[in-house]
């Protein structure tokens, strides 16, 4: 029997970007019994996953001792096949038959190309994700019965500068749902994490009786089971982000310091809005200020119901093409 270690990330976002490596996996392995390392807060994206045997997630300790902790359960194990995109000790430590690990691109490329160079792999596999039927019922408590196609948005990120200003994404959701929008009459869910939940208080209070509030109220996995029901997601560069474009949802992610040859959201359906100033500007007044404020006021409504009518478009036209055919 073939036993792969894969070992991803402890942040959200690129844990969902390492999946189409893992897919690619578990689509040539088959048989193959998988035991995948991860932090904490992406765990619940890889517990339905193909061939899963262990699942390992890694809370940070002191003195690196969470590592300790993986090798400690891992190298009695014979592994046909270790993955590791944590580039670490562990990965060399344990017997192995093979085993590759990340490498920094020499130039900017996208990080779902870094990792499918990890094997080799051209055309990269896309992001995926598997989402059971534990998650689709949580799901269904949480979006009301009746709620047709809606919008989408994630307000906050894991660092404030990164976040557009919350009465913004209040007026391009009633440019989108409003009578004259393409998701006329839809309602808005708004998505973020616990910790988050004051910061999106605001765009909930502007969007009134309108707001699905799913603040605070989902984990990863419940919240592709919610995002995969909507027409559109609106969000800052951020874990949700990727989750939305994995899920196959028209996906516009918005962009100040960030890095969005990176980190944009993937795949044909996936659009990257940056504002009017440039990058290295709003970067040297992080370092001047880490604290800088407004380094998203540059990106303006416009451009961003620009993306999102691109996107609701083209799911439009392929959705009605496919009816036809």
């Amino acid at each position: 029997m073939t036993r792969i270690l894969f070992i991803t990330s402890n942040r959200l976002g690129d844990a969902v970007l390492s999946t189409g490596l893992l897919g690619h996996l578990t689509e040539t392995c088959p048989g193959a019994r998988l035991t995948i390392a991860c932090g904490p807060l992406p765990a619940p994206l890889f517990r339905s996953v193909p061939g899963l045997e262990r699942l390992i997630p890694m809370p940070k300790r002191s003195y690196a001792r969470h590592w300790l902790r993986l090798w400690l359960d891992c190298v009695t194990t014979r592994w046909d096949l270790v993955v590791d995109l944590r580039n670490s000790a562990v990965g060399r430590l344990v017997p192995a038959h093979r085993r590759v690990f990340h490498a920094k691109a020499a130039r900017p490329v996208h990080k779902v190309e870094e990792n499918a160079a990890v094997l080799g792999l051209s055309p990269p596999p896309a992001p995926r994700l598997w989402i059971d039927a534990a998650a689709r019922a949580e799901a269904d408590a949480l979006i009301p019965a009746g709620t047709g196609p809606f919008l989408a948005i994630g307000p906050t990120a894991n660092w404030l500068g990164k976040e557009w200003p919350a009465d913004r994404f209040a007026r391009l959701a009633s440019r989108l749902t409003g009578p004259d929008g393409p998701l006329a009459g839809a309602r808005v869910a708004v998505l973020a994490a616990g910790p988050e939940r004051e910061r999106a208080r605001p765009l909930l209070d502007a969007l009134g009786p309108r707001a699905i509030d799913l603040t605070g109220r989902t984990d990863p996995m419940a919240a592709a089971a919610c995002l995969e029901r909507a027409a559109l997601y609106v969000g800052n560069d951020s874990g949700l982000m990727h989750i939305a474009a994995a899920a196959g949802v028209p996906t516009v992610g918005l962009f100040g310091p960030g890095y969005p040859t990176i980190y944009g959201p993937w795949g044909p359906h996936g659009r990257a809005v940056t504002g009017s100033v440039p990058q290295a500007e709003l970067l040297a007044r992080v370092a001047t200020d880490p604290d800088a404020r407004g380094l998203m006021d540059g990106i303006g409504e416009d451009r961003v119901a620009e993306a999102a009518l691109s996107l609701l478009s083209n799911r439009i036209g392929r959705v009605t093409s496919l009816r036809q055919g």
